[in-house]
């Protein structure tokens, strides 16, 4: 854990990151280990300058686009507010407002949001192959626009999630881990559980438990994969996976018990999703406007999760945990029991007893993006950082 900011410096100094200047950040398993440890330096530093009240802020002007093609709380106020903390004004694209709809191809919009902008987010996770491929194109345009002189700079984009990954939510509940532990050097032989639990929705992404399986096995960890049967994800992340926890020296399994996953457990994170079969079918449903059959896939799997009701974060089951105490972690908002459903992933006693620790959670969320942003638009982020802190230009006037 860093004690303090001129040691998350020399950290930073010793990785091996430079590759993410220029670069986009799509999915954690493209990184290497280096420039995850980057991200997690980059954030601690930009967290510690603003909590001094020393301002982070490396742009004079410019605009950080976000395109939301789903609800969001919590990703798209940390976006806004990652762009805010290093000198970017958001501009949200309100795709049902553009020209998109009379048929704008995915250049043109991209290009035309783009003249002044440094950073492009983008959630798109509703739709199995669709998501990550559309930020590509993105990506593909302005890189295209830029070379032909029509950009300015070469916006970044980053992934604010897609139909595979969720990268800026597993790197904030990494974030979060390495805090509570004290250091990546004590999480070797940690169990963690990431679980499906039960929802009275149906069309969860994967995601969130894609994203954990697929980073958290980097960090020596023993990672169970908890869900019924049938609610498979796809089969891409679990070999991520295995070949993760095989190069770290953790493990990686799936079981079809939550009582099973929660036994000795460090950390557990029940959350829900849609089997990736499930996800596929609504995919090509969607793209052949069949809402006749989206509406019966619809009822079929809301009849299917109602079947796994158990499957639900109780006190009992936490009691199965590593001394009755592991870090209970959710990406928010959870369904939770005789609260916002009457029943859900969650005891509302669990909850409760969590909620501290799960704004913690969600608060590592804007410092991970806007580290995703600097590392891409600063050369030598340590010297930059030191700059920063030297500069001391003031967050906001304490009169």
């Amino acid at each position: 854990m860093y004690q303090n900011f001129d040691e998350i410096i020399n950290t930073l100094s010793g990785l091996k990151a430079e590759k993410m200047y220029g670069g986009d950040f799509f999915l954690t398993w493209e990184k290497s280990d280096d420039e995850i440890a980057a991200v997690f330096a980059v954030a601690d530093a930009l967290r510690s300058l603003r909590e001094r009240n020393i301002s982070p802020a490396i742009f004079n002007s410019g605009l950080g686009i976000s395109i939301f093609r789903d609800n969001s709380t919590r990703t798209r106020f940390s976006f806004a507010s990652a762009c805010d903390l290093l000198g970017l004004t958001v501009r949200d694209l309100d795709e049902g407002k553009s020209q998109i709809a009379h048929g704008e191809t995915v250049r043109e919009t991209a290009n035309m949001v783009s003249f002044m902008a440094e950073v492009i987010g983008i959630r798109d996770d509703m739709y199995i192959g669709k998501g990550n491929k559309y930020m590509h194109e993105v990506s593909n345009a302005v890189d295209e626009g830029y070379r032909q002189g029509i950009l300015e700079q070469r916006p970044t984009l980053v992934n604010l999630q897609c139909d595979i990954d969720h990268p800026t939510q597993c790197m904030a509940d990494m974030d979060h881990i390495i805090h509570e532990f004290g250091g990546v050097e004590n999480l070797k032989g940690k169990k963690l559980a990431m679980t499906w639990a039960y929802s009275p929705s149906y069309g969860k992404p994967l995601s969130v438990p894609q994203g954990v399986i697929g980073l958290m096995t980097r960090f020596g960890m023993d990672v169970v994969l908890a869900h019924p049967e049938g609610y498979d994800v796809m089969d891409s992340t679990l070999k991520v996976a295995s070949d993760n926890a095989k190069a770290s020296g953790g493990s990686f399994r799936q079981v079809n018990s939550m009582e099973e996953a929660f036994e000795g457990a460090d950390i557990v994170y029940p959350k829900s999703w849609a089997p990736y079969s499930a996800m596929e079918k609504r995919t090509v449903l969607y793209g052949d406007g069949d809402m006749d059959g989206i509406a019966a896939l619809e009822k079929e799997l809301l009849k299917r999760n109602a079947e796994h009701t158990d499957w639900c974060c109780t006190e009992e089951l936490m009691k199965k945990t590593n001394e009755g105490k592991a870090l209970y972690l959710h990406c928010l908002p959870a369904d939770i029991n005789s609260v916002s459903c009457e029943k859900g992933e969650v005891e509302a006693s669990v909850f409760d007893r969590y909620r501290e620790p799960l704004y913690k959670q969600a608060s590592y969320k804007p410092y991970i993006i806007a580290a995703m942003i600097f590392l891409s638009k600063v050369k030598d982020p340590a010297k930059a950082l030191k700059e920063l802190e030297k500069r001391g230009l003031p967050v906001r006037c304490l009169g």
